[in-house]
């Protein structure tokens, strides 16, 4: 039997829906030659259908291998940490789970794991997003497909090296700001998509941070307007753009968005906007002033503010403190597109 994607009310819901069906295929399909008292996976698939939780869902998969049930931690371990990130990022669908934001994931996740584990964690994800390919059905009987490969993540050692982010120059950078007010959308949603982006691009916030933006947490102070964000964790910092980036925009925004609606950011009938949609926007733009890099999404702005931060400040702490870093290790990838210092090793024969 097949199921609606978004199953339950909210996304965290959902997602435990999945898992419990997923683990519970798992049970059914790994091998079980080492379970000496054959009831006690009847007793397993009676619990997991019991499961309200995740923390239940844990302990029913503890005593699954506990009674041998072998590489059921494998698959598990790995999606029971992405059901903790993914409830974070308050997304309102599981529509607006992407490759990019898995992808995230696993460089988060995984960065202190061996190359076994890591292998391990990008299968676990394949083969649960490949299950709810074929497992949900919309209401016209068709599947959403996810259709998640992860060929591009960089998150093993050896040959496959760690990927540096793609970002775009200052160069293109010009060229793709240039662009967003060039761009032919149409009228009802031109002032609304040109200021997300701009927002996203001038400030470096997260995609998610940015369509979860209340009207009330945009305010103007003297020629800058402040952002209060809500990050990952629901941890709270500021923002800053200048006035004259997005006045035109805003202000063209507020006077035909929805009325009655909290979020900044909405569709004509209410609805807060999606994460895949703001990515195809960002590759629609890029792709009509010739730009391409090997991620096209919206994620690229936020690494393309940092990338020139950065070079600009030389300053690491700030540039943790922008992008709303819980560690700083997490902003250190960045200092990898900075040449200056490196300049120095051209002269070392001279």
């Amino acid at each position: 039997m097949k199921y609606l994607l978004d199953a339950k009310n909210a996304v965290n819901e959902s997602l435990l829906f999945w898992l419990i069906k997923f683990v519970r295929y798992k049970l059914t399909s790994l091998s079980n030659t080492n379970v000496e008292v054959s009831s006690n996976l009847s007793l397993v698939l009676a619990k997991i259908n019991k499961a309200k939780s995740i923390k239940e869902l844990k302990e029913v998969v503890l005593f699954a291998r506990n009674i041998g049930i072998i590489g059921i931690n494998t698959y598990f371990n790995p999606l029971y940490k992405l059901y903790g990130y993914i409830s974070e990022l308050e997304i309102d669908s599981m529509r607006d789970i992407d490759e990019e934001m898995l992808s995230d994931f696993l460089a988060i996740h995984t960065s202190s794991l061996a190359d076994a584990t890591k292998k391990n964690y990008r299968i676990a994800l394949l083969n649960f997003f490949s299950y709810l390919d074929k497992q949900n059905s919309n209401d016209d009987d068709s599947n959403y497909t996810y259709n998640i490969e992860l060929k591009n993540w960089g998150g093993l050692g050896g040959k496959s090296g760690t990927k540096l982010p793609s970002y775009m120059t200052k160069e293109e950078i010009d060229k793709f700001i240039k662009a967003i007010d060039e761009y032919e959308f149409k009228p009802s949603i031109k002032h609304r998509n040109s200021l997300i982006i701009k927002i996203i691009l001038y400030t470096g916030i997260r995609v998610s941070e940015a369509i979860n933006l209340k009207t009330k947490d945009i305010n103007l102070q003297d020629d800058l307007y402040v952002l209060q964000i809500r990050g990952k964790g629901n941890k709270p910092r500021v923002v800053l753009i200048k006035k004259s980036i997005i006045e035109n925009n805003l202000q063209g925004w507020l006077k035909s968005k929805p009325k009655n609606t909290i979020t900044l950011f909405c569709t004509r009938d209410g609805k807060k906007l999606s994460q895949p949609y703001i990515s195809r926007v960002v590759e629609n733009i890029l792709i009509s002033v010739g730009i391409r890099k090997e991620k096209n999404g919206a994620h690229m702005l936020r690494h393309s503010f940092a990338t020139l931060l950065y070079q600009k400040s030389q300053d690491l702490v700030l540039l943790q403190e922008a992008l709303g870093h819980s560690d700083i290790n997490t902003s250190r990838i960045y200092t990898h597109f900075d040449t200056n210092k490196l300049k120095a090793t051209t002269n070392i024969m001279d």
